[in-house]
């Protein structure tokens, strides 16, 4: 069973990019969660053409992005994704990307993180859950 939500927001940061992300104005969006085996969600943005090149581009390179996207809510937190741009077609003055990719728990890099970085500065046992505790 699929799960569709709207699209709100959209950002993008490429290889090629920047630290800084690439916003992108849309003109509407869905997003679906395909509930498959490979946990895979597709996230379409409807936009305006002037950013053709430089999904096409994407897309004939075939790379991995990052995609931030906001979910149902504009106040929402964006929902991290690796992706791929999987289409782009031109609609009219407009444009449609496909993008599919898997959601990364961005909670769950941030414990991780935290606690190796804990083990590294030699944390271990009871002092480690202690620490964690105090800092998490």
């Amino acid at each position: 069973m699929l799960k569709t939500f709207k699209l709100k927001k959209l950002e993008i940061a490429d290889n090629n990019a920047d630290i800084e992300q690439k916003k992108i104005t849309l003109l509407d969006g869905l997003i679906i969660n395909r509930e498959d085996d490979n946990s895979q969600w597709i996230i379409e943005a409807y936009i305006g053409k002037s950013h053709f090149t430089y999904f096409s581009n994407l897309h004939e390179k075939k790379d991995e992005i990052m995609v931030h996207a906001t979910i149902t809510k504009e106040s929402n937190e964006p929902a991290t994704f690796i992706a791929k741009v999987l289409g782009v077609n031109e609609i009219g003055d407009d444009m449609n990307v496909l993008f599919i990719g898997n959601i990364i728990d961005r909670r769950k890099n941030i414990v991780e993180t935290l606690l190796t970085d804990l083990i590294n500065q030699g944390f271990q046992g009871r002092e480690l859950l202690e620490k964690f505790k105090e800092l998490a």
